[in-house]
């Protein structure tokens, strides 16, 4: 298992249309990919689990990747997290 922290950086934080792209990202993946925020965890492929964790600009989540593609997955993921989900602000 590897892990990695991030900070939720767009300004609506995990919202629908973020949690949507986020799900169908980690699903091209053999990897399975949780996002942690405080006592909370959720699957990186699941909307309404992640929508659950209710994660707003500013917030620091870890996401934690296993399986034979865990490394580009959480790449991946990190990535889309750090551009603010391709989203304006």
């Amino acid at each position: 298992m590897i892990e990695r922290r991030v900070t939720i950086v767009n300004k609506l934080g995990l919202h629908a249309r973020a949690a949507t792209r986020l799900a169908q990202l980690a699903r091209g993946f053999e990897a399975t990919l949780t996002l942690h925020l405080d006592e909370q965890e959720a699957r990186a492929d699941s909307v309404l689990g992640l929508l659950l964790l209710q994660s707003c600009q500013g917030k620091e989540v870890v996401i934690r990747a296993t399986g034979p593609q865990a490394e580009p997955a959480l790449a991946a993921v990190c990535q889309l997290i750090e551009s603010r989900f391709d989203e304006a602000e």
